[in-house]
């Protein structure tokens, strides 16, 4: 994995440094958040994965995490923050981040939370048939292509999917009408045992809707009280 850490506290660096080299993964460290998105911006497929401090001189990691899903939907990003405010971690997830870490954090927890979002970014098709085979998830209006990572609602691109949104599109367009609970959803698409908010779903599902409806009437309905289920405009209750 290459990693693009941009954290200004040296001992935090220092410590996720030798952890990294404990699993071979080669990171790259930046302590002001203006040089740490110009590496970005100048290699932007070399990164699988960004560790983003929220509090950062020159650039705060809102305006960064902002500016790398102008260049990549794909590039996970992890936000760390030492503030314990549930609006700063749902600000963040809005911001396109795709997970978040309050410190202080164990570093085997955040290496958990990374690796769990490099296998579902990852794109290997074992052969260029496989990246162009048809949409393999489909229901009367949605089709994915869980191979290529594309979804179209009524033929139309929905744009700009995080691996995260992606994933739960995926989820909800499987089983069409089932209703996922917060836990449902972070058992199958966090890592087991998730240890952070449960509310990140929330934040994660009200991006997703946002760019659905882009394109078209929503298909991610609440069922209030319980979760969230997938249903298309026209069915039934």
């Amino acid at each position: 994995m290459n990693i693009l850490m941009i954290e200004d506290n040296e001992s935090v660096s220092e410590m996720m440094e030798m952890f990294f080299e404990n699993e071979n993964y080669t990171a790259t460290f930046k302590n002001d958040g203006l040089e740490g998105f110009e590496a970005y911006k100048a290699e932007p497929k070399h990164w699988d994965i960004v560790i983003l401090d929220l509090n950062l001189p020159s650039m705060d990691g809102m305006q960064i995490c902002r500016q790398i899903r102008k260049i990549s939907a794909e590039t996970p990003i992890i936000m760390l923050t030492a503030r314990d405010s549930e609006s700063d971690q749902v600000i963040g997830l809005e911001m396109g981040a795709d997970d978040y870490v309050t410190k202080p954090f164990s570093p085997m927890t955040l290496l958990a939370r990374m690796k769990a979002l490099h296998r579902r970014a990852q794109i290997v098709p074992s052969d260029q048939h496989e990246a162009d085979a048809e949409f393999d998830v489909t229901t009367d209006h949605l089709k994915i292509n869980t191979a290529t990572r594309e979804a179209r609602y009524n033929d139309q691109v929905i744009e700009n999917l995080t691996p995260k949104e992606f994933d739960l599109l995926v989820t909800f367009a499987k089983s069409p009408k089932r209703v996922f609970s917060r836990d449902d959803l972070l058992t199958s698409l966090w890592e087991d045992p998730f240890y952070g908010d449960e509310r990140t779903v929330d934040a994660h599902i009200k991006k997703l809707r946002q760019k659905i409806e882009v394109v078209g009437p929503q298909l991610i309905q609440t069922v209030w009280g319980v979760g969230y289920k997938y249903q298309e405009p026209g069915d039934q209750e």
